[in-house]
């Protein structure tokens, strides 16, 4: 190397040491008060959000203690206490009812929780598919029936399994049967009917946040355990499956504490004259005894039940939750 180029060289390092010492420093801003004022304002409109739509609407409660009549209003009807409270215990009959909704909601719901572990198998099933592009399509195509509205559904499951849908006109003209199959205006096996839809409807998309807990995982337990030789299978059952168990048990507890509050959406497009015993689930009920049985006051006393109930549940399943686990979900 020559002196001229040592020199250049000398004086290229002496030239980048000094734009580095007289380059200013810029220190990590600090979250002050200015900060945490933004945050709260961005997030005060969904508290409001909240405070109108689930807290505001319990004053309706008081409906719950008058004869309530709508063109009335709460002034102009007659106090009545409890007496709602005491005829839904009071009548042999009413009971009756009573307890076969119920039994309609605890299985509704049940089947619903005993199923749970599908969107977990789906989501560990879909993450092994290596072509990306059809690992895409499935999961927009399973995840597409979560925004299509009941009333859509219902029509499709019209066309489809009606005794002039597409279904029994097929098995007609191939000679299968003779008179169409009533798969909708039937009372048999409504819950396992309703339990199919329903997971048709949400399996895509429950199996979303466990997709998002599989990209979470740490990727040197996969290479630790396949260095010592773990097939694809072991891989599952012995690193993402374990792994996913902490979400899984925490969505499970919320669903638990949901029991009483499985919607009424799908069962109120699907209820007919002849499954209509084994379909009317509590909050249908309270629907149906509010509005079509035209018994305001009857339905906020059932709500308000359901609503002390499942709080109780929630407060139930956070002490099993802090008890096992060690940490609470509320």
């Amino acid at each position: 190397m020559t002196v001229h180029q040592v020199t250049s060289a000398e004086v290229l390092l002496d030239d980048v040491s000094t734009r580095r010492a007289s380059a200013p420093r810029t220190e990590p801003r600090r979250k002050g008060p200015r900060t945490s004022r933004t945050m709260f304002l961005l997030l005060l409109p969904f508290l409001v959000l909240v405070f109108a739509f689930s807290y505001l609407p319990l004053a309706g409660w008081v409906t719950a203690l008058y004869d309530y009549k709508p063109a009335l209003g709460l002034g102009g009807s007659q106090f009545v206490g409890l007496q709602w409270f005491r005829m839904l215990v009071g009548s042999r009959t009413q009971l009756e009812q009573i307890g076969q909704v119920m039994a309609n909601t605890f299985a509704m719901s049940g089947l619903g929780i005993l199923t749970s572990l599908f969107p977990v198998f789906f989501a560990i099933l879909l993450n092994e598919v290596r072509a990306k592009w059809f690992r895409n399509m499935v999961q927009t195509l399973t995840t597409l029936p979560n925004f299509i509205s009941w009333v859509l559904v219902y029509a499709i499951a019209f066309s489809l399994f009606s005794t002039s849908g597409l279904v029994n006109t097929t098995l007609h003209d191939w000679g299968l049967i003779t008179t169409p199959i009533h798969f909708l205006d039937s009372d048999n096996h409504v819950w396992l009917t309703m339990l199919a839809w329903s997971l048709w409807k949400g399996l895509g998309w429950g199996a979303i946040m466990y997709l998002a807990a599989i990209a979470g995982i740490d990727p040197t337990l996969y290479e630790s355990a396949r260095i010592d030789g773990a097939n694809r299978f072991q891989l599952m059952r012995y690193i993402t499956f374990p792994q996913l168990m902490p979400t899984y048990v925490v969505l499970l507890m919320l669903s638990v504490a949901n029991l009483l509050n499985n919607g009424m959406e799908q069962y109120y497009v699907f209820q007919n004259a002849f499954n209509r015993d084994h379909i009317q689930v509590l909050d249908l009920y309270v629907y149906n005894i509010g509005l079509t049985g035209n018994s305001l006051s009857m339905a906020a006393a059932l709500s308000m039940l359901k609503s002390v109930v499942s709080v109780l549940l929630l407060l139930f399943v956070n002490w099993v939750a802090k008890r096992v686990r060690g940490t609470s979900i509320i």
